[in-house]
């Protein structure tokens, strides 16, 4: 992963353009709301495990996800 990344804005924006809410994007990616909430206000940061399970949503996305691969894991393509 980027050293640069903005954890905080990237969780949000995923959830956002997957359109779901905290508690269901928690569920998809299986973790609880309150570790959503905590990403996304810059408390915590995803373990490995869950930064997999975020780059396997944006490449399944296809274009509306490709920048914020690139962002997160510094490849020009998927």
């Amino acid at each position: 992963m980027n050293a640069q990344t903005d954890i905080p804005r990237l969780v949000r924006e995923l959830r956002e353009r997957t359109g779901l809410t905290q508690e269901k994007f928690a569920a998809k990616l299986g973790v609880t709301f309150p570790t959503i909430n905590r990403w996304e206000n810059g408390r915590a940061r995803p373990l490995p495990l869950a930064m997999q399970k975020i780059e396997e949503m944006l490449r399944s996305m296809g274009e509306r996800g490709s920048d914020l691969l690139v962002e997160i894991s510094g490849k020009d393509t998927l």
